[in-house]
């Protein structure tokens, strides 16, 4: 029997812990879990891993208290520039997106470079058109 394991984490950056209240841990617990479950449950229900990988991430870059997607944290410019990478366990192959702007699911964007394209790692202003 093979066992499966599903992890995450919640993006980038410093949460100082003397600001950390119990509501904003519970918020940040919460959308963990959140995260875990669906990608458990197409685990579970005998989907992919990549399906079960993008499934959890989107969850989190939807979720605005994480530094992903809508939660993303600006850059000194004052714009968003956010990276994505989902790498096949089978294959090894990997698809991977880097300082995209505008992009809802960065995550998505990544798994279409690995499933579609003949690239590992799009960036910048290519990544935005292939997008589009």
């Amino acid at each position: 029997m093979n066992k499966i394991a599903l992890a995450i984490h919640g993006g980038a950056g410093t949460i100082v812990k003397s600001l950390m209240t119990a509501e904003i841990e519970g918020e940040y617990r919460n959308g963990l879990q959140n995260a875990l479950a669906v990608g458990w449950k197409i685990l579970q229900s005998g989907g992919s891993s990549l399906d079960a990988v993008e499934a959890s991430v989107v969850e989190m870059e939807n979720n605005p208290i994480f530094n992903a997607g809508r939660g993303a944290v600006f850059t000194h410019d004052e714009k968003n520039e956010m990276d994505a990478c989902i790498m096949d366990g089978k294959t090894h192959n990997s698809g991977a997106v880097a300082f995209v702007k505008n992009v809802r699911n960065p995550i998505k964007l990544a798994r279409l470079v690995l499933e579609k394209t003949e690239h590992y790692l799009l960036a910048g202003i290519g990544a935005n058109e292939y997008a589009k």
